[in-house]
């Protein structure tokens, strides 16, 4: 049983490990750690489902939502981790490069898609890149070119208006 166990979670390490980081380029080097109540991992499905307190860190990114599913496709690499928060939003941050501050995001929903490097916040979503915030029902953020877009409405989230909060660059020094 405790072999098996061990075999589980050496797999679905091994198998975030394969994606593209969602971090910096050194964090892929990094192992990932996550720490949660209960893990139901299906190695036929290419699922891994964390639940309890999820914590997963992987170099300067970390991941805490009350439960977490990694979806891999049939070659092991991850393609798609959604985390969703219970009485707290689920939270995500990462380093873009290495001297830039950390991009900080919240949402009752978070979806990251490896292969696009692209993250949605659903649901309460709110993204802080540098000094700049941006909120509302729904917050894409494009990892490669630090793009943003937000809307009002989001399938299965309140409606709430989209709101900006942009720090002029001479502001930032």
């Amino acid at each position: 049983m405790m072999r098996t166990l061990f075999a589980a979670l050496t797999l679905a390490g091994a198998a975030l490990l394969a994606a593209p980081a969602l971090a910096l380029d050194s964090d892929a080097d990094q192992p990932i750690n996550i720490a949660a109540d209960r893990l139901d991992l299906d190695d036929r499905a290419g699922t891994a489902v964390y639940t309890g307190d999820v914590d997963m860190q992987q170099g300067s990114m970390q991941l805490t939502a009350q439960r977490v599913e990694i979806k891999r496709n049939d070659q092991g690499e991850v393609t798609q981790v959604t985390a969703i928060g219970d009485a707290e939003r689920a939270y995500l941050e990462q380093r873009p490069a290495p001297d830039d501050p950390l991009v900080k995001g919240w949402g009752d929903t978070i979806i990251y898609y490896a292969g696009e490097r692209r993250v949605e916040l659903v649901g309460q979503a709110e993204l802080r890149q540098t000094r700049d915030t941006f909120s509302g029902a729904y917050v894409e953020y494009f990892l490669d070119n630090r793009q943003v877009q937000a809307r009002s409405q989001a399938q299965g989230a309140e409606n709430e208006r989209v709101r900006m909060s942009l720090t002029p660059k001479s502001a930032e020094q």
